[in-house]
Order: structure tokens, then sequence, then C-alpha cells
């Protein structure tokens, strides 16, 4: 997607493609309000309704209950009859065309304009529930106007009913502009809410996402920097944890490519020395060649073992980079003797007269394993390296220097125990046993060892594990299951005419 169509779905991005500031309308600050705004408005509707139907009915309380004040003193005078100027006051400072009583179910007309109007509705305040109440309100703001209302009902203590007939027109008006003067006061306070809401969580969410999102793009444009690691405010809310989160994140970043880097730096090292380590090689294999010829019978001993030595070297140059660059070749599996193959590794594990190591060669003459002959070499060298060199490391002349090499069968399964009586492990090296340069077990060691180790371990489906590590004692475990038969060649095998 081009910036041009990146700009019409409305995604903001930098002059180098990263990230960019957000448009107004896309900021969480501006439909934060939006929400807030619509949220308060929609309760305010929810309050407005029965707020103006509540209104219509105390209107039509207060008429009847002032009706009532003006009949009482008619009542009790005995007078029903009212001279015309004062009958028409009355009735105009109700806005009503007729007032009746009843007393011990006898009604008696006092005012009235003439005729009593038909009536269209008859309303009894005290009785009147809240969705009748709900749905009158919204009868008479909508289709009312020139309705003639029945109002009628008690008033205070009295045991008298009093009636009211009067027109809606007025109850109409009074209930437009108390549902204007509602409407204007709840968009007053909703504004007011919002805002007090908007700040409130602007200030406790959105400003420390806008914080976490500038500390990712300025980590992004330089995670070699740790400068630019966020650095947690402290909080103990979900956006504490969100920041300490992404602080380790950062962390654990920042030290991957540090090592992929420093990685990169040594295999551009190793190049360089390979090549020159490729020639010196080929100068010694031409002289081991010619040692083949010399008849000495010392000569004769050592020389197939320096051969296989420097063709090994040769062979481990020419795959030197592997393990950085790319994975080791799947292993060519044979049937090997696995006795045969330790005592190599005994040959060429470099043993010190001078350190008094013994190495203990317990593999049964007998015993097979399914396995590539040059990667479980590698794999048996390299843990057998790592235990002469500890045990070497101590000076002490009374102590047990003994390397054992043995192994078992479980059905399909070889296990393989590489076992020393060393000063074992440290914590440091047991944390991070098979992580290239940090496995490291001893002073200026890498750690590739034991990494390379668990790799062609794992590539022949098995695995290698530290069975114990304690001082005076630490066991290796090599377990590689046989190969899994094919079905469809055995029948093949089986159905093939001998």
């Amino acid at each position: 997607m081009t910036s041009h169509d990146k700009a019409q779905h409305g995604h903001d991005t930098g002059p180098d493609g990263s990230a960019g500031p957000v448009a107004w309308p896309y900021r969480l600050s501006t439909k934060l309000l939006l929400l807030t705004i619509v949220s308060v408005l929609i309760a305010e509707v929810l309050i407005f309704i029965p707020s103006v139907a509540n209104f219509r009915l105390r209107w039509l309380e207060e008429r009847l209950s002032t009706a009532a004040a003006a009949s009482v003193p008619l009542i009790e005078s005995g007078e029903i009859e009212l001279p015309p100027q004062l009958r028409d006051d009355v009735l105009m400072a109700l806005g009503a065309k007729a007032i009746a009583v009843r007393d011990e179910g006898v009604s008696r007309l006092l005012v009235s304009a003439d005729m009593p109007p038909d009536v269209d509705e008859h309303v009894t305040p005290s009785e009147v529930g809240p969705l009748a109440a709900i749905a009158g309100a919204l009868d008479t703001m909508l289709d009312g106007g020139d309705r003639m209302l029945r109002v009628y009902g008690r008033v205070g203590d009295s045991p008298m009913d009093f009636e009211l007939i009067l027109p809606d027109a007025k109850l109409r008006a009074a209930m437009f502009v108390y549902a204007r003067n509602v409407a204007l006061l709840s968009l007053l306070i909703s504004l007011i809410t919002a805002g007090l809401v908007f700040f409130a969580i602007h200030a406790l969410m959105i400003r420390p996402i806008h914080g976490m999102r500038r500390a990712m793009s300025a980590f992004a444009e330089a995670p070699d920097d740790p400068g630019r690691i966020i650095r947690p405010s402290g909080r103990r809310d979900e956006i504490g944890i969100a920041e300490r989160e992404l602080s380790v994140m950062q962390n654990q970043l920042h030290h991957t490519l540090g090592e992929q880097k420093h990685l990169a730096d040594l295999g551009l090292a190793v190049s360089k020395i390979n090549h020159d380590m490729r020639n010196i090689l080929a100068s010694a294999q031409l002289i081991s060649d010619r040692l083949r010829a010399v008849k000495d019978p010392s000569v004769q001993m050592f020389a197939p073992k320096l051969v296989r030595a420097i063709d090994r070297a040769v062979g481990y140059t020419e795959r030197v980079l592997a393990y950085g660059r790319a994975h080791e070749a799947p292993p060519a599996r044979r049937i090997l003797r696995l006795q045969t193959l330790v005592a190599e590794v005994e040959g060429l594990v470099g043993l010190d007269p001078r350190a008094d190591i013994e190495f203990v060669n317990a593999v049964a003459p007998d015993f097979e394993v399914d396995a590539d002959a040059e990667q479980l070499f590698r794999v048996l060298n390299n843990l057998c390296r790592n235990a002469v060199q500890a045990m070497a490391a101590d000076r002490e002349g009374s102590l047990v220097r003994r390397l054992t090499v043995s192994a078992e069968r479980e059905g399909s399964v070889s296990r393989i125990y590489v076992e020393d009586t060393g000063p074992g492990l440290p914590a440091k090296a047991r944390d991070n046993l098979f992580a290239a340069f940090r496995g490291a077990a001893r002073s200026g060691g890498t750690g590739l060892g034991l990494a390379i180790a668990h790799e062609l371990v794992r590539a022949h489906g098995g695995t290698i594990e530290l069975v114990e590590s304690i001082g005076g004692r630490t066991r290796f475990a090599i377990t590689i299951p046989d190969q899994p038969v094919r079905l469809d060649e055995a029948r093949q095998t089986i159905r093939r005419p001998a």
C-alpha cells in the first residue's frame, strides 16, 4: 500500500514509513471526549422523559389544589352561585372551564362557564403509574393542544373529591418550556461532566499511553541505544504493569540485538581466520600423507590418528560458520559401535599425563547406536573436553580425576552417559546451559560446545540434559532414539522374493 493509499484509509505515517502523529479525529482523546458527551446525553435523556411526565402531573395537581382552595369557602358559606365577574376571575386564574365537588356521593357544580364542554381525557394525578404518566406526557406533547381534560381527585385530608375541567393548551405550552429548560441544563451538565471525565481519564490513561507510544517509537529508531528504553513510572495499576512489561521486553530485545551483533562480528572474524587456517591445515595434510610412507613402527602407530585428526580439522574449518548462519546438515544415520567411537574421542580429547586424569570407556563392546558418526563424535568430544578442562583446573594432588563414558539401551532408545569427578558447573552455567556465549562453565569459554551438542542431538530426535552437577560429580545424559521403521519400505522388503 502506498503512502497515498494509507492516507486514504486513515493511516498516518512519517517520511520514513514509521508511525507519525495521529490526526485529531482518530486520537483516543477525541474519541473519549465524544463518547463521554454521548453517554451523559443518553443518561440525561433517560432522566428527561420521566421528569417531563412528573412535571405534567405536578402541574395538574397544582391546578386541582388551587380549585379546591377556591371551592372550600363556597361550600362552607353555602353559596353556590357566584357573581359573574368573580366567577370569570376564578376560572381565568385556573385556566379552567368548570369546577365541581363530590361529597357523600352528591356532585355539585360550583363554578362553570356556561355549559361544561365535552371531555377528551380523564386524569386522576394521585393514581397515575410511572408508565402511564410517561405515555400521557408524550401524548400531550405530540398530539395535545386542543383537548379538554377532566382532572379529579382528593386534595390533602379533605374527604371530598374535587373536579376540574380545563383545556390542555396551557399545560402543553408549560411542558415545552420545562422541556427546553431541562434540555439546556442537561446539555450544560453533559459538557461539564464530559470535560471533567475527559481531563481525569486523559491524565490517568491517555497521557501515559502517549508516553508509551513515544517510547516505543524512540526505541524502534535506535534499539541499540539503552537510553531509549522506557523507564516505568512506578504505578501499581494496569498502566504501570504495561510500562514494566514494555521495559522488560525492550531490555531483552536490546540484549538480544547486542548478542546478534556480537555473533555477526564473531562470524566475520572467524571467516577471516578460517581462510588462513584452511591453508595451514592443507599443508599439514600433505605432511601427514608423507608420514604414512615412513617405516618407523612408532610413526606407523600414531600416523593414522594424526591423519584422522587433521581430516576432521579440515572438515571443521569448512563448517565452522554453520552454527551462526545456517542449520547443521541432517544426520546421515548408520548403525555404529559406540565403544570404538568413544575410543577415538579418548585419543583426541587431549589428556595430559601430568594432570593424572583417568578416561574410562565403560561402553560394552557389542553396544550399537543409530546415529551419524561424525556428529555424535562432535557431541561426545565437546562433553569430554569440557570435563577434562574442568578437572585439569584443580591442582589438588589427592583429588580423583576420572572421566567415564557409559551407555545403556531401553527398547529402541539409546542412552549415553558422560560423567566426571570435577568441581561441578556454576549456577550461571546451569541457568544458560545450552545457550551460546552464555552457558560457559569456565572463564574464557564461549559456551558454543554445549550449544552445538544440543543442536546435533536434537537433529537426531533426541535430548541432552544435565542429570546431576555437584562438587565431585557431574553427569550428562544423551538420549537418541532409533530411526522409525518406514512401513512402506518394510512391506516392499517383505513382498520382495528371496
